[in-house]
Protein backbone atom coordinates (compact mmCIF):
# COMPACT_ATOMS: atom_id res chain seq x y z
CA UNK A 1 0.00 0.00 0.00
CA UNK A 2 1.63 3.21 -1.17
CA UNK A 3 2.13 6.12 1.13
CA UNK A 4 3.05 9.75 0.81
CA UNK A 5 3.95 12.47 3.22
CA UNK A 6 4.15 16.21 2.94
CA UNK A 7 7.93 16.12 3.21
CA UNK A 8 9.26 15.37 -0.24
CA UNK A 9 5.77 14.59 -1.56
CA UNK A 10 5.26 14.89 -5.31
CA UNK A 11 3.91 18.10 -6.78
CA UNK A 12 0.13 17.96 -6.49
CA UNK A 13 -0.30 19.51 -9.93
CA UNK A 14 1.65 16.62 -11.46
CA UNK A 15 -0.62 14.18 -9.65
CA UNK A 16 -3.63 16.08 -11.00
CA UNK A 17 -2.28 15.93 -14.58
CA UNK A 18 -1.69 12.17 -14.27
CA UNK A 19 -5.30 11.77 -13.17
CA UNK A 20 -6.56 13.87 -16.08
CA UNK A 21 -4.58 11.75 -18.57
CA UNK A 22 -5.97 8.55 -17.03
CA UNK A 23 -9.48 9.95 -17.40
CA UNK A 24 -8.82 10.81 -21.04
CA UNK A 25 -7.53 7.31 -21.76
CA UNK A 26 -10.58 5.60 -20.26
CA UNK A 27 -13.07 7.98 -21.90
CA UNK A 28 -13.26 5.97 -25.13
CA UNK A 29 -15.14 3.23 -23.34
CA UNK A 30 -18.08 5.65 -23.31
CA UNK A 31 -17.55 8.24 -26.02
CA UNK A 32 -16.13 6.06 -28.84
CA UNK A 33 -18.69 3.29 -28.41
CA UNK A 34 -21.04 4.72 -31.03
CA UNK A 35 -18.38 4.09 -33.73
CA UNK A 36 -18.57 0.34 -33.18
CA UNK A 37 -22.34 -0.18 -33.20
CA UNK A 38 -23.02 -0.15 -36.96
CA UNK A 39 -20.09 -2.37 -38.05
CA UNK A 40 -20.85 -4.80 -35.21
CA UNK A 41 -24.46 -5.06 -36.31
CA UNK A 42 -23.43 -5.45 -39.95
CA UNK A 43 -21.37 -8.52 -39.04
CA UNK A 44 -23.54 -10.25 -36.42
CA UNK A 45 -27.04 -8.88 -37.18
CA UNK A 46 -27.87 -8.64 -33.49
CA UNK A 47 -29.88 -5.46 -33.97
CA UNK A 48 -28.79 -2.02 -32.84
CA UNK A 49 -31.20 -2.00 -29.89
CA UNK A 50 -29.68 -5.22 -28.50
CA UNK A 51 -26.15 -3.91 -29.05
CA UNK A 52 -26.95 -0.59 -27.38
CA UNK A 53 -28.19 -2.47 -24.31
CA UNK A 54 -24.53 -3.24 -23.76
CA UNK A 55 -23.86 0.48 -23.50
CA UNK A 56 -26.63 0.91 -20.92
CA UNK A 57 -25.16 -1.95 -18.88
CA UNK A 58 -21.76 -0.26 -19.05
CA UNK A 59 -23.16 3.08 -17.79
CA UNK A 60 -25.05 1.48 -14.90
CA UNK A 61 -22.01 -0.59 -13.86
CA UNK A 62 -19.65 2.38 -14.16
CA UNK A 63 -21.95 4.63 -12.12
CA UNK A 64 -23.37 2.44 -9.39
CA UNK A 65 -20.14 0.71 -8.38
CA UNK A 66 -18.19 3.95 -7.88
CA UNK A 67 -19.04 4.11 -4.13
CA UNK A 68 -17.38 0.72 -3.60
CA UNK A 69 -14.40 1.69 -5.73
CA UNK A 70 -14.14 4.99 -3.87
CA UNK A 71 -14.13 3.14 -0.55
CA UNK A 72 -11.24 1.00 -1.83
CA UNK A 73 -9.34 4.17 -2.80
CA UNK A 74 -9.85 5.67 0.65
CA UNK A 75 -8.60 2.44 2.24
CA UNK A 76 -5.76 1.35 -0.05
CA UNK A 77 -4.82 4.47 -2.00
CA UNK A 78 -5.18 5.32 -5.69
CA UNK A 79 -2.41 3.16 -7.20
CA UNK A 80 -3.89 -0.36 -6.83
CA UNK A 81 -7.43 0.74 -7.70
CA UNK A 82 -6.41 2.49 -10.92
CA UNK A 83 -4.11 -0.44 -11.82
CA UNK A 84 -7.01 -2.89 -11.45
CA UNK A 85 -9.24 -0.49 -13.38
CA UNK A 86 -6.71 -0.46 -16.23
CA UNK A 87 -6.77 -4.26 -16.42
CA UNK A 88 -10.57 -4.38 -16.41
CA UNK A 89 -10.88 -1.59 -18.99
CA UNK A 90 -8.49 -3.38 -21.34
CA UNK A 91 -10.14 -6.75 -20.77
CA UNK A 92 -13.57 -5.34 -21.61
CA UNK A 93 -12.50 -4.17 -25.05
CA UNK A 94 -10.43 -7.32 -25.71
CA UNK A 95 -13.54 -9.43 -25.02
CA UNK A 96 -15.54 -7.11 -27.32
CA UNK A 97 -13.04 -7.82 -30.08
CA UNK A 98 -13.73 -11.57 -29.82
CA UNK A 99 -17.42 -11.55 -28.83
CA UNK A 100 -19.61 -13.85 -30.93
CA UNK A 101 -22.76 -13.57 -28.80
CA UNK A 102 -24.73 -10.89 -26.99
CA UNK A 103 -23.98 -12.62 -23.68
CA UNK A 104 -20.26 -12.06 -24.24
CA UNK A 105 -20.92 -8.45 -25.27
CA UNK A 106 -22.91 -7.81 -22.09
CA UNK A 107 -20.27 -9.50 -19.92
CA UNK A 108 -17.63 -7.26 -21.52
CA UNK A 109 -19.78 -4.22 -20.72
CA UNK A 110 -19.84 -5.14 -17.02
CA UNK A 111 -16.06 -5.66 -16.95
CA UNK A 112 -15.39 -2.41 -18.82
CA UNK A 113 -17.82 -0.58 -16.53
CA UNK A 114 -15.90 -1.74 -13.46
CA UNK A 115 -12.68 -0.53 -15.07
CA UNK A 116 -14.06 2.87 -16.01
CA UNK A 117 -15.57 3.34 -12.56
CA UNK A 118 -12.27 2.50 -10.85
CA UNK A 119 -10.44 5.13 -12.89
CA UNK A 120 -13.17 7.79 -12.77
CA UNK A 121 -13.92 7.53 -9.07
CA UNK A 122 -10.25 7.42 -8.09
CA UNK A 123 -9.15 10.37 -10.20
CA UNK A 124 -12.00 12.63 -9.03
CA UNK A 125 -11.49 11.60 -5.41
CA UNK A 126 -7.77 12.25 -5.67
CA UNK A 127 -8.36 15.72 -7.08
CA UNK A 128 -10.66 16.57 -4.17
CA UNK A 129 -8.07 15.44 -1.63
CA UNK A 130 -5.03 17.10 -3.21
CA UNK A 131 -6.78 20.47 -3.62
CA UNK A 132 -8.92 21.39 -0.59
CA UNK A 133 -8.38 25.03 -1.60
CA UNK A 134 -9.27 24.53 -5.29
CA UNK A 135 -11.65 21.59 -5.25
CA UNK A 136 -13.97 23.00 -7.90
CA UNK A 137 -11.17 23.68 -10.36
CA UNK A 138 -9.37 20.38 -9.71
CA UNK A 139 -12.53 18.26 -9.98
CA UNK A 140 -13.56 20.24 -13.07
CA UNK A 141 -10.24 19.70 -14.84
CA UNK A 142 -10.40 15.99 -14.02
CA UNK A 143 -13.98 15.62 -15.23
CA UNK A 144 -13.13 17.59 -18.38
CA UNK A 145 -10.40 15.06 -19.13
CA UNK A 146 -13.07 12.36 -19.34
CA UNK A 147 -14.91 14.28 -22.06
CA UNK A 148 -11.96 15.75 -23.93
CA UNK A 149 -9.80 12.62 -23.96
CA UNK A 150 -11.89 10.85 -26.55
CA UNK A 151 -11.45 13.78 -28.95
CA UNK A 152 -7.79 12.80 -29.43
CA UNK A 153 -8.42 9.17 -30.36
CA UNK A 154 -11.84 9.15 -32.01
CA UNK A 155 -10.40 9.78 -35.48
CA UNK A 156 -7.67 7.09 -35.22
CA UNK A 157 -10.25 4.60 -33.92
CA UNK A 158 -12.64 5.44 -36.76
CA UNK A 159 -9.82 5.07 -39.30
CA UNK A 160 -8.78 1.68 -37.89
CA UNK A 161 -12.37 0.43 -37.96
CA UNK A 162 -12.57 1.48 -41.61
CA UNK A 163 -9.22 -0.04 -42.61
CA UNK A 164 -8.85 -3.10 -40.37
CA UNK A 165 -12.29 -3.82 -38.92
CA UNK A 166 -13.89 -3.04 -35.57
CA UNK A 167 -12.37 -6.15 -33.94
CA UNK A 168 -8.85 -4.92 -34.58
CA UNK A 169 -9.74 -1.46 -33.21
CA UNK A 170 -11.23 -2.94 -30.03
CA UNK A 171 -8.17 -5.14 -29.48
CA UNK A 172 -5.48 -2.57 -30.28
CA UNK A 173 -6.93 0.40 -28.43
CA UNK A 174 -8.15 -1.73 -25.53
CA UNK A 175 -4.63 -3.01 -24.85
CA UNK A 176 -2.98 0.36 -25.60
CA UNK A 177 -5.24 2.31 -23.26
CA UNK A 178 -5.06 -0.34 -20.54
CA UNK A 179 -1.25 -0.47 -20.58
CA UNK A 180 -0.94 3.33 -20.51
CA UNK A 181 -3.35 3.68 -17.56
CA UNK A 182 -1.58 0.87 -15.69
CA UNK A 183 1.81 2.55 -16.10
CA UNK A 184 0.43 5.92 -15.03
CA UNK A 185 -1.11 4.27 -11.96
CA UNK A 186 2.38 3.40 -10.77
CA UNK A 187 3.15 7.15 -10.55
CA UNK A 188 0.21 7.94 -8.28
CA UNK A 189 0.55 8.25 -4.52
CA UNK A 190 -1.80 8.72 -1.60
CA UNK A 191 -2.75 12.43 -1.46
CA UNK A 192 -0.95 14.63 1.07
CA UNK A 193 -1.90 18.29 0.49
CA UNK A 194 0.80 20.83 1.42
CA UNK A 195 0.42 22.52 4.78
CA UNK A 196 -0.61 26.14 5.16
CA UNK A 197 -3.28 26.03 2.45
CA UNK A 198 -5.65 29.01 2.67
CA UNK A 199 -9.26 28.30 1.77
CA UNK A 200 -11.55 31.06 0.48
CA UNK A 201 -13.88 32.49 3.12
CA UNK A 202 -16.67 32.12 0.56
CA UNK A 203 -16.52 28.33 1.02
CA UNK A 204 -18.43 26.59 3.79
CA UNK A 205 -16.13 23.72 4.75
CA UNK A 206 -16.23 21.13 7.52
CA UNK A 207 -13.29 20.18 9.74
CA UNK A 208 -14.72 16.73 10.42
CA UNK A 209 -14.41 13.66 8.18
CA UNK A 210 -17.52 11.52 7.71
CA UNK A 211 -17.66 8.07 6.16
CA UNK A 212 -20.21 7.30 3.45
CA UNK A 213 -22.38 5.31 5.86
CA UNK A 214 -22.55 8.32 8.17
CA UNK A 215 -23.07 10.74 5.29
CA UNK A 216 -26.15 9.02 3.88
CA UNK A 217 -27.88 9.35 7.24
CA UNK A 218 -27.84 13.14 7.04
CA UNK A 219 -30.61 15.28 5.51
CA UNK A 220 -28.08 17.62 3.88
CA UNK A 221 -26.74 14.75 1.76
CA UNK A 222 -30.19 13.88 0.44
CA UNK A 223 -30.89 17.49 -0.45
CA UNK A 224 -27.70 17.47 -2.55
CA UNK A 225 -28.64 14.09 -4.04
CA UNK A 226 -32.11 15.22 -5.11
CA UNK A 227 -30.64 18.40 -6.61
CA UNK A 228 -28.05 16.36 -8.53
CA UNK A 229 -30.75 14.06 -9.89
CA UNK A 230 -32.96 17.00 -10.85
CA UNK A 231 -30.28 18.91 -12.76
CA UNK A 232 -28.77 15.80 -14.35
CA UNK A 233 -32.20 14.58 -15.45
CA UNK A 234 -33.21 18.00 -16.74
CA UNK A 235 -30.10 18.22 -18.89
CA UNK A 236 -30.26 14.61 -20.04
CA UNK A 237 -33.94 14.85 -20.97
CA UNK A 238 -33.17 17.69 -23.35
CA UNK A 239 -29.71 16.79 -24.61
CA UNK A 240 -30.51 13.12 -25.23
CA UNK A 241 -33.29 14.23 -27.58
CA UNK A 242 -31.40 16.99 -29.39
CA UNK A 243 -31.27 15.05 -32.67
CA UNK A 244 -35.02 14.26 -32.88
CA UNK A 245 -35.83 17.81 -31.77
CA UNK A 246 -33.74 19.26 -34.61
CA UNK A 247 -35.36 16.80 -37.00
CA UNK A 248 -38.89 17.74 -35.90
CA UNK A 249 -37.97 21.42 -36.20
CA UNK A 250 -36.94 20.69 -39.79
CA UNK A 251 -33.40 22.05 -39.45
CA UNK A 252 -31.23 18.99 -38.67
CA UNK A 253 -29.64 18.76 -42.14
CA UNK A 254 -29.55 22.47 -42.89
CA UNK A 255 -25.98 23.41 -43.96
CA UNK A 256 -24.32 25.85 -41.55
CA UNK A 257 -21.01 27.62 -42.14
CA UNK A 258 -18.93 28.64 -39.13
CA UNK A 259 -15.29 29.78 -39.24
CA UNK A 260 -15.04 28.61 -42.82
CA UNK A 261 -16.35 25.11 -42.05
CA UNK A 262 -19.68 23.95 -43.48
CA UNK A 263 -21.53 21.12 -41.76
CA UNK A 264 -25.14 19.99 -41.27
CA UNK A 265 -26.69 21.98 -38.43
CA UNK A 266 -27.01 18.99 -36.08
CA UNK A 267 -23.37 17.96 -36.60
CA UNK A 268 -22.14 21.51 -36.06
CA UNK A 269 -24.33 21.91 -32.96
CA UNK A 270 -23.15 18.67 -31.36
CA UNK A 271 -19.50 19.60 -31.97
CA UNK A 272 -19.96 22.97 -30.26
CA UNK A 273 -21.99 21.41 -27.46
CA UNK A 274 -19.24 18.91 -26.62
CA UNK A 275 -16.71 21.74 -26.39
CA UNK A 276 -19.03 23.65 -24.04
CA UNK A 277 -19.65 20.52 -21.98
CA UNK A 278 -15.92 20.06 -21.38
CA UNK A 279 -15.03 23.74 -20.98
CA UNK A 280 -17.64 24.46 -18.34
CA UNK A 281 -16.36 21.87 -15.86
CA UNK A 282 -13.09 23.58 -14.90
CA UNK A 283 -14.54 27.06 -15.54
CA UNK A 284 -17.51 26.72 -13.19
CA UNK A 285 -15.40 24.74 -10.75
CA UNK A 286 -12.95 27.66 -10.62
CA UNK A 287 -15.79 30.17 -10.22
CA UNK A 288 -17.28 28.12 -7.39
CA UNK A 289 -13.91 28.22 -5.59
CA UNK A 290 -14.13 32.02 -5.70
CA UNK A 291 -17.79 32.85 -5.04
CA UNK A 292 -19.02 29.70 -3.28
CA UNK A 293 -20.68 26.48 -4.47
CA UNK A 294 -24.30 27.42 -3.84
CA UNK A 295 -23.92 30.86 -5.43
CA UNK A 296 -22.53 29.23 -8.56
CA UNK A 297 -25.30 26.62 -8.57
CA UNK A 298 -27.90 29.35 -8.26
CA UNK A 299 -26.56 31.13 -11.35
CA UNK A 300 -25.90 28.15 -13.62
CA UNK A 301 -28.96 26.06 -12.77
CA UNK A 302 -31.32 28.96 -13.42
CA UNK A 303 -29.26 29.75 -16.53
CA UNK A 304 -29.85 26.22 -17.79
CA UNK A 305 -33.59 26.56 -17.22
CA UNK A 306 -33.67 29.83 -19.15
CA UNK A 307 -31.63 28.26 -21.98
CA UNK A 308 -34.09 25.35 -22.18
CA UNK A 309 -37.01 27.77 -22.46
CA UNK A 310 -35.07 29.77 -25.05
CA UNK A 311 -34.55 26.67 -27.19
CA UNK A 312 -38.27 25.93 -26.92
CA UNK A 313 -39.25 29.46 -27.93
CA UNK A 314 -36.64 30.31 -30.57
CA UNK A 315 -35.18 26.94 -31.59
CA UNK A 316 -36.84 26.90 -35.02
CA UNK A 317 -34.27 29.49 -36.05
CA UNK A 318 -31.08 27.51 -36.88
CA UNK A 319 -28.66 29.98 -35.30
CA UNK A 320 -30.79 30.37 -32.18
CA UNK A 321 -30.95 26.57 -31.99
CA UNK A 322 -27.14 26.40 -31.97
CA UNK A 323 -26.76 29.16 -29.37
CA UNK A 324 -29.34 27.87 -26.89
CA UNK A 325 -28.20 24.24 -27.27
CA UNK A 326 -24.63 25.35 -26.50
CA UNK A 327 -25.84 27.27 -23.45
CA UNK A 328 -27.70 24.20 -22.16
CA UNK A 329 -24.47 22.18 -22.26
CA UNK A 330 -22.49 25.08 -20.80
CA UNK A 331 -24.84 25.34 -17.81
CA UNK A 332 -25.27 21.57 -17.41
CA UNK A 333 -21.81 19.96 -17.64
CA UNK A 334 -20.50 21.67 -14.50
CA UNK A 335 -22.50 19.37 -12.23
CA UNK A 336 -19.63 16.89 -12.53
CA UNK A 337 -17.24 19.36 -10.89
CA UNK A 338 -19.39 21.29 -8.42
CA UNK A 339 -21.20 18.38 -6.79
CA UNK A 340 -18.03 16.38 -5.95
CA UNK A 341 -16.49 19.60 -4.59
CA UNK A 342 -19.44 20.51 -2.39
CA UNK A 343 -19.63 16.91 -1.16
CA UNK A 344 -16.00 17.07 0.05
CA UNK A 345 -16.59 20.53 1.53
CA UNK A 346 -19.49 19.16 3.54
CA UNK A 347 -18.24 15.75 4.61
CA UNK A 348 -14.44 16.10 4.65
CA UNK A 349 -11.40 15.02 2.65
CA UNK A 350 -10.40 11.73 4.26
CA UNK A 351 -13.21 9.70 2.70
CA UNK A 352 -13.81 12.03 -0.25
CA UNK A 353 -13.48 9.34 -2.94
CA UNK A 354 -16.12 7.06 -1.43
CA UNK A 355 -18.42 9.95 -0.54
CA UNK A 356 -18.22 11.59 -3.97
CA UNK A 357 -18.78 8.18 -5.55
CA UNK A 358 -21.94 7.70 -3.50
CA UNK A 359 -23.25 11.09 -4.63
CA UNK A 360 -22.23 10.26 -8.23
CA UNK A 361 -24.84 7.47 -8.32
CA UNK A 362 -27.33 10.31 -8.80
CA UNK A 363 -26.22 10.29 -12.45
CA UNK A 364 -27.50 6.72 -12.78
CA UNK A 365 -30.74 7.61 -11.01
CA UNK A 366 -31.22 10.56 -13.36
CA UNK A 367 -30.64 8.34 -16.40
CA UNK A 368 -33.58 6.18 -15.30
CA UNK A 369 -35.85 9.24 -15.65
CA UNK A 370 -34.81 9.99 -19.24
CA UNK A 371 -37.41 7.60 -20.79
CA UNK A 372 -40.05 10.01 -19.44
CA UNK A 373 -39.03 12.21 -22.35
CA UNK A 374 -40.70 9.80 -24.76
CA UNK A 375 -43.94 10.03 -22.78
CA UNK A 376 -43.87 13.82 -22.54
CA UNK A 377 -42.95 14.30 -26.20
CA UNK A 378 -45.66 12.01 -27.60
CA UNK A 379 -46.97 13.48 -30.84
CA UNK A 380 -44.06 15.90 -31.15
CA UNK A 381 -45.05 17.90 -28.07
CA UNK A 382 -41.53 19.00 -27.22
CA UNK A 383 -42.79 22.01 -25.26
CA UNK A 384 -43.73 19.68 -22.40
CA UNK A 385 -40.18 18.32 -22.30
CA UNK A 386 -38.65 21.79 -22.26
CA UNK A 387 -41.01 23.12 -19.60
CA UNK A 388 -40.54 20.08 -17.33
CA UNK A 389 -36.74 20.16 -17.68
CA UNK A 390 -36.60 23.93 -17.13
CA UNK A 391 -38.88 23.75 -14.09
CA UNK A 392 -36.80 21.17 -12.22
CA UNK A 393 -33.46 22.87 -12.98
CA UNK A 394 -34.72 26.31 -11.94
CA UNK A 395 -36.16 24.74 -8.78
CA UNK A 396 -32.76 23.19 -8.08
CA UNK A 397 -31.09 26.59 -8.51
CA UNK A 398 -33.44 28.19 -6.02
CA UNK A 399 -33.00 25.27 -3.63
CA UNK A 400 -29.22 25.67 -3.76
CA UNK A 401 -29.41 29.28 -2.59
CA UNK A 402 -32.31 29.17 -0.17
CA UNK A 403 -32.34 25.58 1.14
CA UNK A 404 -28.93 23.95 0.74
CA UNK A 405 -26.77 26.98 1.65
CA UNK A 406 -28.31 27.63 5.11
CA UNK A 407 -28.62 23.90 5.77
CA UNK A 408 -24.93 23.32 5.04
CA UNK A 409 -23.93 26.34 7.11
CA UNK A 410 -25.77 24.96 10.13
CA UNK A 411 -24.27 21.51 9.54
CA UNK A 412 -20.67 22.74 9.29
CA UNK A 413 -20.94 25.16 12.22
CA UNK A 414 -22.43 22.69 14.67
CA UNK A 415 -20.05 21.78 17.52
CA UNK A 416 -17.84 18.75 16.94
CA UNK A 417 -19.06 15.84 19.08
CA UNK A 418 -16.86 14.77 21.97
CA UNK A 419 -15.23 11.35 21.86
CA UNK A 420 -17.55 8.64 23.15
CA UNK A 421 -16.60 6.61 26.26
CA UNK A 422 -15.01 3.28 25.38
CA UNK A 423 -17.99 1.29 26.69
CA UNK A 424 -20.29 3.14 24.26
CA UNK A 425 -18.25 2.78 21.06
CA UNK A 426 -20.46 -0.07 19.91
CA UNK A 427 -23.56 2.09 20.24
CA UNK A 428 -25.22 4.50 17.91
CA UNK A 429 -24.06 7.80 19.44
CA UNK A 430 -22.97 10.47 16.98
CA UNK A 431 -19.57 10.69 18.61
CA UNK A 432 -18.89 7.06 17.72
CA UNK A 433 -19.43 7.59 14.01
CA UNK A 434 -17.37 10.71 13.39
CA UNK A 435 -13.65 10.89 12.71
CA UNK A 436 -11.82 14.19 13.11
CA UNK A 437 -9.69 15.42 10.29
CA UNK A 438 -5.97 15.09 10.86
Amino acid sequence: METSNSKGAPNRWIQLIIGIICMGLVANLQYAWTLFVTPMDAKHHWGQAAIQLSFSIFIVTETWLVPIEGWLVDKFGPRPVIAVGAIFAAAGWVINSMATSLFELYAAAIIAGVGAGCVYGTCVGNALKWFPDKRGLAAGMTAAGFGAGAAVTVIPIANMIQSSGYERAFLFFGILQGVCIFLLAMLMVRPAPPKGIVVSKKLTMTKIDYKAGQMIRTPVFWVMYVMFVAVAAGGLMATAQLAPIAKDFGIAKLPITLLGVTLPLLTMTLSIDNLCNGFTRPLCGFISDKIGRENTMFIVFIGEGVALLGLMQYGHNPYAFMVFAALIFLFWGEIFSIFPAICADTFGSKFAAGNAGTLYTAKGTAALLVPLTSVLSAGGAWNRVFIAAAAITIAAGLAAKFVLAPMRKRWVEKPAPAAAPAKETHGSSASAIVEHSA
